[in-house]
């Protein structure tokens, strides 16, 4: 039987790293959206007899086009057809935890999937440097008897390589991001818990040891849910009471045509929903207890053509956007003002509160990235215009940057959510097609834009152009994990 192993040396006491691992979280921090994504996470953490579910794609770039190809094709269906299983292009991963010595290994099995066998052994050593670690990955597979040989068995360990890679950077990312916040565990409500930022946002937070009560518009399943339902004013004030931090991601999705009805969604479910969390975190001021709120917001505020006419930097950079600039008079920069404004109560009540406004998220599993994916990989990518200012943030950052707003306490007011090195569309275009080794001639047509979100939905968010900073989160003490472009991509898709 074939063994593939991988070792990753760690800065952090082997106790802290055991530790990570038990938690909650784990295996949503440790599964790269270009392998898969997780179903159902450990039902009773490593320990022996507790099972997980994963959705696998195809490996290498054809799984990665067939996963964004269907995302973006998901995210044009209508509601009711978007959660069908048939066109999803995955197999399904059941794994069984069956061995467990506490502080030095544990180990997991694959009971179904797409092959033969699997056995996982996770060990931990001291390493030699005081206070750091050695984990050491081994695993025993088999292929199915369809894919036997040399050549496949090289072309799913260089997959391993990569996904074990991503792993390496995920954990050391982690656990520095635990260490420069460590203090008193906090216990952290979050809506939009399941959505693309949102489901890494509290994985990375119960990863850090806090506890993540999610906000959800259904019945609760547990006692780490909430209900609540925005349109109706329903929210129990005492539910929040335990809570020191609200984080509050939740919202209508803005892409997509700018009729009067979505427009009517996009602005009521933002401006419903903060106010709502304000006005009940505003009661609960009198018990003493210091609470923040951390609410979503977007670059977006500054307007979509805050550098002049047409937002192109016309051969010269634009200065980069403070979160003191004024804000933008179109309806994205109307949502956005209104959205932070309806934080009010909250601030009016003494409490910290913290706006993030946030740029382009890059991921494989969601979002702009997602819907290039296709059109780079089968090698038709290229630019969506030329000059325009696109200031992006990985996955992983934005989360972060969240996480530290809600953990700081000298952070407050509007925060630019933007990596440190804005790019115009045209170097967007070109890393993105660098990393995956495709060209990226192309150029859009602004016509596509237009027919596909509308004149207003095309100009304020297709062809918008906002260069801004980061300073402020920076001085505040949060390190970024992937400063340029170019490492970002590199890190998500597992180039």
């Amino acid at each position: 039987m074939p063994t593939f192993s991988y070792t990753t040396a760690l800065p952090f006491p082997r106790a802290e790293v055991f530790a990570w691992f038990t938690r909650p979280g784990a295996l949503v921090r440790l599964t790269p959206s270009f392998f898969g994504k997780v179903l159902a996470e450990s039902s009773h953490g490593i320990n022996p007899g507790s099972t997980a579910s994963m959705g696998v794609g195809a490996p290498g770039g054809l799984g990665m086009w067939l996963g964004a190809a269907t995302g973006t094709a998901h995210g044009l269906l209508p509601q009711a057809l978007s959660g069908l299983r048939s066109i999803r292009p995955e197999l399904r991963w059941d794994a069984l935890h069956t061995e467990l010595v506490p502080g030095e290994k544990f180990t997991d099995v694959m009971t179904n999937g797409p092959l033969t066998s699997w056995t996982h052994h996770h060990t931990f050593a001291d390493g030699r440097a005081q206070g750091s670690t050695v984990m050491t990955d081994t695993v025993n597979y088999e292929l199915p008897a369809v894919a036997a040989g040399h050549w496949a068995r090289q072309r799913f360990e260089a997959e391993l390589g990569r996904m074990f890679a991503f792993r390496e950077r995920q954990l050391l990312g982690d656990l520095a991001f635990h260490a420069s916040h460590d203090g008193d565990a906090r216990t952290i409500a979050v809506t939009g818990a399941s959505g693309l930022v949102g489901s890494q946002l509290c994985a990375l937070l119960t990863g850090g040891g806090h506890t993540v009560l999610k906000l959800v518009r259904r019945p609760p399943r547990n006692a780490s849910e909430i209900f609540w339902d925005p349109a109706t004013g329903t929210l129990d004030a005492a539910s929040l009471a335990a809570c020191d931090a609200v984080i509050h991601l939740a919202g209508h999705t803005i892409g997509g045509r700018f009729t009067a009805k979505n427009k009517d969604a996009i602005y009521r479910s933002r401006i419903q929903g903060t106010g709502l969390l304000a006005e009940k975190l505003a009661l609960l001021a009198a018990d003493g207890r210091q609470r923040v709120m951390v609410s979503g917001s977007a670059v977006g505020y500054y307007g979509a053509s805050p550098h002049g006419p047409g937002g192109h930097h016309d051969g010269h950079d634009s200065r980069a956007l403070e979160e003191s600039d004024p804000a933008g008079s179109d309806f994205l920069a109307q949502v956005c003002r209104d959205w932070e404004a309806a934080c009010r109560p909250a601030a009016d009540a003494g409490l910290r509160v913290v706006n993030v406004r946030t740029g382009l998220v890059l991921s494989a599993a969601g979002g702009v990235l997602q819907t290039l994916l296709p059109l780079y990989l089968a090698g038709v990518g290229g630019p969506l215009g030329k000059d325009q200012w696109q200031s992006w943030v990985g996955i992983d950052d934005i989360a972060g940057i969240f996480a530290h707003a809600a953990l700081t306490p000298s952070l407050q007011g509007p925060v630019n959510g933007v990596a440190p090195h804005p790019v115009t569309a045209e170097q967007f275009a070109h890393t993105l097609g660098a990393v995956l080794h495709r060209p990226a001639r192309l150029k859009v047509p602004a016509a596509g834009p237009v027919l596909l979100l509308g004149k207003e939905g095309a100009a304020e968010l297709a062809l918008a152009s906002q260069r801004v900073s980061c300073a402020k989160v920076v001085t505040s003490g949060y390190e970024f994990r992937n400063e340029s472009l170019d490492a970002a991509l590199k890190h998500i898709l597992g180039a």
